[in-house]
């Protein structure tokens, strides 16, 4: 394929340093360095303005799930363009591509999640969860169940609500955050904060947690539990077995609704349509967005419970969206998943490739730097320790040893995040075990030279 209107790379970057305001970036510090320019993507992988072609371990943000270079979502996309490019669904009308999306959604989800509230991203749904639980409980005669619990460590977007259901303390740390009425509980996380106790334990006292919460601020004013089924850019963090069938019975013995974030977990990246239904879990909302539309358009959304859906229907929501249900969005959505099931891609990912990956990635446990190396569908984590049997952390600011894991990861090729200490991917999902290999060997290729750059800086050390 011919690359057009690409300029070179020095000019590319500079007019992004120019101009361009990135996410979750020093943007000085970047505009010195250089941003990696992508200019095509095919598959499992990308190439740069260089020519380079990389493993894409991300799936863009969590969320190309079909893979790159669908050329079917293109022409839905412009045959959409030509026929209605846009119109809201304000003003008690509606168009068919959001109708039927919602309809398809409905026959997805599990339990009686038959209704669809849409968004533009996973940060606008989890605004809209807030408020529809806070509605649904002044509409239920008992506006004073307005406190929301959530995680620390737990992700919901960056947006005012969605940062503060969040529990990620450098984002509470600018622009105000948390907004009152959402309080964090302990997050499940055994690796880093199980001492000594045995998993399953663990589990049980994290989950038991929650019951604390909700007694300490009162269960009649307590509105909703918020949680992802795995924490995602919270590190991957998988919870031990024992955690959410607990989670369930606390939030079913007190009348808790249950938010279960799935912008990550959806669509397939856990083996099923959705991670609640690998996990047990009976959701009164599911947030959704990434792999709705495997990332070829925004649009997100939240898939609503009948009780909850029927009680806000009384009245007037007086909350929305320019571009909910967008009808291209949309579109690409239904087409999105037209392909997921015809392909049988979620089938794949749980009885072949993430049975594979758990293997091939486990593998690197056996590294000198991974503490642990764990796996759920295809979203994978290695937590880097200077000393596995006592699963220390290192000396050096948390951060710092990912941070320099990751830079020799991009300079492989692969594309794989760091938090904290944690590397972390979750690749498309028609990734095939031949790439796996090659990105497990990239992989290892990395933590060898990690290695090879702490012991010779002297930085395999252990926190006091």
């Amino acid at each position: 394929m011919t690359l057009t209107n690409i300029a070179p790379t020095a000019e590319l970057q500079a007019l992004d340093a120019a101009h361009h305001m990135h996410p979750f970036t020093a943007n000085g510090a970047l505009g010195q360095k250089g941003a990696r320019i992508i200019v095509r993507a095919e598959g499992v992988r990308l190439t740069d303005s260089e020519g380079a072609e990389l493993i894409d371990g991300m799936a863009g943000l969590w969320c190309v799930n079909i893979g790159y270079g669908r050329h079917e979502l293109a022409e839905v996309a412009a045959r959409q363009m030509r026929e209605l490019p846009y119109y809201n669904t304000f003003f008690q009308t509606s168009h068919v591509p959001a109708l039927q999306l919602a309809a398809r959604l409905a026959e997805l989800a599990p339990g009686d999640l038959n209704h669809v509230f849409f968004a533009g991203s996973g940060s606008e749904a989890n605004d809209t969860n807030l408020r529809m639980v806070r509605h649904y409980w002044a509409l239920k005669g008992q506006p004073q169940r307005h406190i929301v619990i959530a995680r620390k460590n737990g992700y919901h977007g960056s947006t005012m609500g969605g940062g503060s259901l969040g529990g990620m303390a450098a984002m509470h740390a600018q622009g105000g955050l948390p907004i009152p009425g959402i309080v964090h509980i302990d997050q499940p996380y055994w690796w880093g904060e199980g001492g000594d106790m045995t998993p399953e334990a663990f589990g049980l006292a994290r989950a038991r947690a929650l019951e604390e919460k909700i007694l300490e601020l009162g269960a009649e004013n307590v509105a909703a539990f918020i949680a992802e089924p795995v924490q995602g850019a919270g590190g991957v963090i998988i919870p031990p077995e024992s955690y959410w069938p607990e989670i369930q019975r606390i939030v079913d013995k007190y009348g808790i609704l249950l938010i279960a974030d799935e912008v990550i977990t959806g669509f397939g990246r856990t083996g099923h349509w959705f991670a609640c239904e690998g996990y047990g879990i009976r959701p009164h909302i599911i947030t959704i967005a990434k792999g709705l539309s495997s990332g070829y358009q925004p649009i997100g959304g939240s898939i609503v419970c009948d009780e909850v859906a029927r009680t806000i229907a009384q009245d007037e929501f007086n909350h929305g969206y320019t571009y909910s249900g967008h009808p291209v969005a949309a579109a690409v959505a239904l087409e999105n998943l037209r392909i997921m099931d015809e392909e049988g891609i979620i089938d794949r990912v749980r009885h072949e490739t993430a049975p594979y990956l758990a293997q091939a990635w486990g593998s690197l446990a056996d590294h000198p730097l991974v503490g642990e190396a764990v796996s759920r569908g295809l979203m994978a984590s290695l937590a880097l320790t200077p000393d596995k049997a006592s699963r220390a952390r290192f000396a050096s600011e948390p951060g710092t040893v990912g941070y320099i894991c990751r830079e020799y990861s991009f300079g492989n090729n692969l594309v794989m995040r760091h938090v904290g200490d944690r590397m972390i991917i979750a690749p498309p999902l028609v990734i095939t075990p031949a790439d796996i290999d090659e990105l497990v060997a990239r992989a290892r290729k990395t933590l060898d030279q990690t290695w090879a750059h702490l012991q010779r800086e002297g930085m395999l050390k252990a926190a006091a």
